[in-house]
């Protein structure tokens, strides 16, 4: 039986290119292993692939009796809802350690960098392993995204030296253009329902026993929502209801001003003001210099929640 590789719920590009490319790795020394994803492509992902021409993974949401290699995260919420009847017999991730456990030994490399795909591209060096270019261009792709083209506090040296190796072996000669062009995808939002835009990137997390979930969309221009902000404030008010949680809240980021406007509904709104010094004005609060959800946003937010 072949291991499935997946990453979170609500898959960002990182979650499906790192899927596929440590599936392809492990399979070229000898662990036979497929990806899989845990839902939708993003439309940003959907252009990444279709670049480099690739199909999307295998749709799996039931791993029960499966072994199972996590890209992305280590957490119960955003792993499958069977997970604990699966093996994890691995975790390539660059978030904070979650709340997955196992009953027997694994395989985890967890680094303090920008993106999933930094790590896979050091475990191809540490097997020695080819990475083929077209799959240097989705991992590439994906240090991009999820470092904002290296304008996020998360980005280390480590992934702008990845990006530049990748898109070398990719033959991509600007790749911060191609990044521009990613962006551009992700600003467009015309006619896309708002519960489609808010779980777009969205998250759950569970702090001190509130399930806080947190959802970002990553434009080069806030106007893009100017006609549309109100659809995602009852968005969320609703989507905070229907999964009974404490507080959902939407980052508006702005990769070109380098901030993020912060869109909440909360049982507790002062949690906002405690975490991040700023009292939101009727659900809204601008953050400026925030861009990354997993350094600058659920940190202080678990502080506050403690």
């Amino acid at each position: 039986m072949p291991v499935y590789v997946v990453g979170h719920k609500i898959p960002d590009s990182d979650s499906i290119c790192g899927a596929i490319a440590l599936a392809y790795l492990k399979n070229q020394i000898g662990e036979a292993s497929v990806p899989a994803r845990l839902g939708e492509l993003s439309p940003e992902t959907a252009f990444i692939l279709e670049k480099f021409g690739f199909e999307a993974p295998e749709y799996k949401t039931s791993y029960a009796g499966e072994e199972v290699y996590i890209v992305d995260h280590s957490e119960l919420t955003q792993a499958p809802d069977d997970i604990d009847q699966a093996t994890i017999v691995g975790i390539v991730d660059h978030h904070k350690l979650g709340d997955l456990t196992t009953s027997t030994p694994l395989e985890c490399w967890i680094r303090p960098v920008g993106c999933s795909n930094t790590i896979i591209k050091m475990m191809y060096d540490f097997h020695n392993v080819e990475i083929p270019a077209n799959i240097a261009g989705i991992m590439m792709c994906a240090i991009l995204s999820d470092t904002v083209i290296f304008k996020s506090p998360t980005c280390t040296t480590a992934d702008i030296k990845c990006v530049e190796a990748l898109a070398e072996i990719a033959g991509i000669a600007d790749f911060k253009e191609l990044g521009m062009e990613m962006f551009r995808v992700k600003s467009a939002v015309d006619g896309t329902p708002a519960r489609d835009l808010v779980m777009r990137d969205f998250k759950d997390f569970n702090m001190n026993g509130n399930l806080i979930g947190i959802g970002q969309l990553e434009v080069i221009d806030l106007s893009v929502f100017d006609e549309i902000k109100a659809d995602l404030e009852a968005d969320i008010a609703a989507l905070k209801e229907e999964g009974k949680r404490h507080s959902v809240m939407l980052l508006l980021t702005d990769i070109m001003k380098e901030g993020s406007e912060l869109l909440v509904v909360s049982d507790d709104v002062s949690v906002v003001e405690r975490a991040y010094g700023k009292a939101p004005v009727d659900g809204r609060v601008w953050l400026d210099g925030v861009l990354s959800r997993k350094k600058q946003v659920v940190p202080p937010l678990q502080d506050a929640l403690a």
